[in-house]
């Protein structure tokens, strides 16, 4: 018994997976939704790998600095 109420959820859980994703997937609002969102994510991204760079780089300079106030 158990195991037809297992694919019956299964059933239904497809269904509904379906529906959503189509209904989803034909949205222009949520179209829009997923390309603003994916424009986002990009830029904070490059801006991230941005300031890494600067980051690393500031980094480095102190490093040197430290190493020639030490050869002083």
């Amino acid at each position: 018994m158990a195991g037809g109420a297992n694919f019956m959820n299964r059933v239904i859980s497809y269904v509904v997976n379906e529906v959503v994703v189509n209904g989803l997937a034909n949205s222009p609002a949520f179209q829009r939704f997923a390309v603003r969102t994916s424009k986002r994510i990009e830029d904070i991204s490059s801006k991230a790998v941005q300031k890494k760079q600067e980051l690393a780089e500031q980094i480095k300079d102190i490093s040197k600095n430290m190493e020639s106030f030490k050869n002083q």
